[in-house]
């Protein structure tokens, strides 16, 4: 554990045994920093983390001190929120952001004037491609569409044709939960792999693409949402493998690229040699909810009826996030922000950890990744969502519905989704062993 989540600790320690009354003013910076050994800047993160928790205050000149505790209860932003997705709001770079959108009015101001073109803002296309490589994604420009959103992207590519000639998909069980509804309202024959902590049964998924007419296998081989998973490399070259054998395309929900901080994991479609494999990469996730802008790299057999349908569903993405995406991502802002955020949810997947190394896995078995936004929990009972929901929102813990994320109904569901994009370390602390002690007592 690094040291300002141990200060942390220490200073809700204090308050909790009222060694610290309501009030009252911490120790000080230099104290604390003395007594874990650890530079000044340290012990001001962590005080810093506290006061955005709105758990203590600073006075200017003189310290910091504990907030009332019904204070802290009442704040309207206190609540440990496990169920969204969106990112952290503290760390989104508004700022940054704004500035590159006030420029792309000006230096896109001619496109805006007009239609743009269904691919895509070509500058920004240029400017994905060689940001992929990074990723060990090469591909032409040709080959990359922008598309509003990756809603858009997996939309068109369940309506469309592919060159297999084949109409179901294949999804992982459970699965991103707008893929689902998307398969339904769109009418499209599904079928469900299951999807543990460990991963997927290949002899199923060979059995499944040698019987079943299945046009693309929709994955997300990297923090897996819901369970938190990644495939390893051997597994990866596996599904590109079978893929090949059986005919069937693969699409990549590769949504989190960004946060992974390991070099060596390349996605599948770095492996691709046959054309199978169409990479989707999202930007709203870890940069601007509202931005809508994502990426998809197809074979090149898919690009023109790809485009058609793109082209009669929205003309083309809009101009004006695409072209302060692009600034953003050129002038070494995305990369800075990036490595932020990597550190960060690094941090708090390994303080998850920490705590739920304690658990005892009789009551709950938990998958924690090593970053990432989510983990999941596995029970050796059905879980009960109707009332668990409401039972855990009465102490301000916030989850969602497992039962979203899989395609089939299923009676016994003994898996829950758990985010960490928007809890702080406090937050998590608080929430994970309020989650823990409710199954705990659970007979």
């Amino acid at each position: 554990m690094k040291k300002y989540t141990q200060i942390i600790d220490y200073i809700n320690n204090l308050a909790e045994e009222e060694k610290i009354k309501i009030g009252e003013k911490l120790p000080s910076i230099r104290a604390i920093a003395d007594r874990f050994r650890c530079s000044n800047i340290t012990v001001v993160r962590a005080y810093k983390q506290l006061e955005q928790e709105h758990f203590i205050y600073s006075i200017p000149k003189s310290g910091y001190y504990l907030v009332a505790k019904d204070e802290k209860k009442l704040t309207t932003d206190y609540e440990i929120n496990f169920s969204t997705v969106l990112p952290d709001k503290d760390l989104i770079p508004y700022n940054e952001f704004h500035h590159c959108l006030d420029q792309a009015m000006r230096k896109n101001k001619i496109e805006l004037l007009s239609y743009g073109q269904p691919q895509g803002l070509p500058s920004l296309i240029e400017t994905i491609k060689k940001y992929l490589q990074d990723y060990q994604i090469f591909c032409k420009a040709s080959q990359i569409i922008i598309t509003s959103g990756s809603q858009q992207a997996v939309n068109i590519l369940n309506k469309m044709d592919f060159p297999n000639g084949k109409n179901v998909v294949l999804i992982e069980n459970p699965t991103y939960d707008r893929m689902i509804k998307n398969l339904h309202l769109n009418g499209i024959r599904t079928i469900g792999i299951k999807r543990k902590f460990n991963g997927i049964d290949f002899e199923e998924l060979e059995r499944i693409f040698k019987e079943e007419e299945i046009k693309f296998f929709y994955t997300v081989p990297r923090f897996h949402n819901p369970t938190g998973g990644s495939y390893t490399v051997k597994e990866k070259k596996e599904i590109l493998r079978l893929a090949h054998k059986y005919n069937v395309y693969i699409v990549e929900d590769d949504y989190l690229v960004d946060l992974d901080t390991k070099t060596k994991n390349d996605p599948i479609y770095s492996f691709d040699t046959s054309n199978k494999v169409i990479y989707l990469k999202t930007f709203s996730k870890i940069l601007l909810p509202g931005l809508r802008i994502a990426a998809v790299v197809l074979p090149e057999e898919l690009i023109t009826p790809f485009l058609k349908y793109k082209q009669w569903s929205d003309i083309y993405t809009s101009i004006l996030p695409q072209g302060a995406l692009d600034l953003y991502i050129k002038n070494g802002m995305f990369k800075k922000s990036k490595v932020m955020l990597q550190n960060e949810y690094k941090e708090r997947m390994k303080y998850l950890k920490n705590i739920c190394n304690n658990f005892n896995p009789e009551i709950l078995k938990v998958n924690v990744p090593e970053t990432g936004f989510f983990l999941s929990l596995e029970t050796n009972k059905k879980i009960n969502f109707d009332t668990i929901i409401d039972d855990l929102a009465v102490s301000r813990i916030i989850i969602k519905d497992t039962r979203e994320s899989f395609a089939f109904k299923m009676e016994d569901i003994n898996l829950m989704k758990i985010s960490v994009s928007r809890t702080n370390v406090a937050q998590i602390k608080e929430g994970i062993n309020g989650i823990y002690n409710y199954f705990s007592k659970i007979k």
